[in-house]
């Protein structure tokens, strides 16, 4: 038996599926397709993440470019600029940094909607996964297609 997919809660195999606890045989599955969906909370979660740090990250230039073009003294505005470089350079520069630009870009490997697969199993539609994580999706989704296509 080959198993192409496995994780904590799915197993894809050459002859089941496993989801959460549920078994489908796949001489049971006449239809596989898949849904995008609207959002959660969590995606939604994710994409405020995304934008708080690039905030952060943008926020002392734009306040500081700000206050040289409205004339309101140079000296605070050439400030607020050194000192956003200063953070700027401190926060590429230092191991610790890694740690938020890589939650950054798993933010977007992980995309920003919510991914169905469903299932027709002797004639009834089942909702075999529902995820905010599309790599996980396409990894289970392209599993689930190998396998179907090896047991036909």
């Amino acid at each position: 038996m080959a198993v192409y997919y496995r994780d904590d809660t799915v197993r894809v195999t050459s002859s089941l599926v496993q989801a959460y606890g549920l078994t489908y045989p796949l001489s049971d599955l006449s239809y596989v397709w898949h849904r995008r969906m609207r959002p959660d909370l969590r995606v939604g979660g994710r994409i405020a993440g995304r934008w708080a740090l690039v905030t952060l990250l943008a926020a002392p230039f734009v306040l500081g470019g700000l206050w040289l073009l409205t004339g309101g003294g140079t000296g605070v505005g050439i400030g607020l600029i050194t000192l956003a470089a200063i953070l700027v350079g401190l926060f590429t520069l230092t191991p610790l940094s890694e740690f938020p630009l890589m939650a950054l870009e798993r933010s977007y490997d992980r995309g920003s909607a919510v991914h169905e697969i469903w299932v027709q199993c002797r004639g009834m539609d089942v909702l075999l996964l529902r995820t905010n994580d599309a790599l996980r999706f396409g990894q289970i989704y392209r599993a689930l297609q190998r396998a179907l296509e090896q047991s036909e």
